[in-house]
């Protein structure tokens, strides 16, 4: 069952759906924080694993992050990473204020972006008992270096520039400023290489395109994330435990190893052959879903 529900995070108003499975067990039950991709919303790859994971028996909630989506907050597609963070306590602490929610039995899930949000999350916040991740991005490294890890370092500075000039322009009253996340047209996008074009697939066509997810995002985006670590602070996790989901022909699987490495125990990286980073959005969700729904039943009720 799904049910709409709001929560605050830092005064901002967020937009969620909570996932509830059938049935009642006479006790409150594990729950997930499922978080989604930059630009993504909580009906894209953050629904499809939460009910899945509601389906294995726990309480599920997705949730748009704050100035995206059906969430508040102005500007209209900022992406701050401080501010996604706090999103993510922020649905922790709704989750423990839910009846049908064990709060000690709390979990935490991020994909692409959200898989490098929730690993500070969850460092810093105890409440979250157990980590995953589904095709883990650092999007500070992103930006920084590329989804590759390959990109001419004058593409940041270019960036960085336009941020500087963004603020001093929104400093005299302009509006903010917006750069696009999508390439206009396939031909663009195929040009781009694979990665950009699954995105571009994704996102703007009927794969999985949603009228709400973001577009754009705010110029003045970019410097909040160009200096942002996600996995700076990864060992503080252990001894919770903490599985990464990879796709074998993801871009990205390096960042996940990265990450990885420097990791606390216990921890595994479970690998879905043949997957690429964005197709654990959709095309690999029974496979990757599976193991989370064990990782999360063995640590979420290892004494029940």
């Amino acid at each position: 069952m799904r049910t709409d529900v709001t929560f605050q995070s830092a005064g901002i108003t967020l937009a969620g759906h909570l996932y509830t499975p059938s049935g009642d067990t006479g006790r409150p039950r594990a729950g997930i924080v499922v978080g989604h991709p930059a630009s993504g919303v909580k009906e894209q790859a953050a629904g499809a694993y939460a009910v899945r994971l509601a389906e294995a028996g726990f309480v599920a909630l997705t949730f748009d992050a704050a100035h995206q989506g059906a969430s508040g907050g102005e500007p209209r597609g900022l992406e701050d990473p401080a501010q996604r963070i706090e999103d993510l306590k922020a649905a922790v602490s709704y989750l423990t204020t839910r009846a049908e929610v064990d709060r000690e039995r709390i979990g935490a899930l991020g994909i692409c972006a959200s898989g490098g949000y929730v690993i500070p999350a969850a460092a810093a916040d105890h409440r979250i008992r157990a980590v995953a991740t589904v095709s883990a991005a650092d999007i500070g490294r992103q930006f920084r270096v590329g989804a590759d890890g390959t990109q001419d370092p004058a593409v940041l500075q270019a960036l960085l520039d336009a941020a500087a000039e963004a603020r001093t322009a929104e400093a005299a009253g302009a509006a903010p400023r917006m750069f696009d996340l999508f390439p206009a047209t396939e031909e663009e996008a195929r040009s781009a290489g694979q990665h950009v074009f699954d995105g571009w697939e994704y996102y703007r066509t009927d794969r999985a395109q949603h009228p709400a997810s973001a577009k754009q995002f705010t110029v003045s985006s970019i410097d909040r994330i160009a200096t942002f670590d996600p996995f700076t602070h990864i060992g503080l996790i252990a001894p919770r435990p903490l599985l990464m989901v990879v796709g074998t022909r993801a871009v990205t699987a390096w960042m996940s190893q990265h990450a990885f490495e420097n990791a606390g125990g216990p921890k595994r990286l479970h690998w879905i052959e043949g997957a690429s980073h964005v197709d654990l959005y959709d095309r690999y969700v029974p496979q990757a879903a599976m193991e989370l729904a064990a990782f999360f039943t063995e640590n979420l009720y290892r004494d029940r």
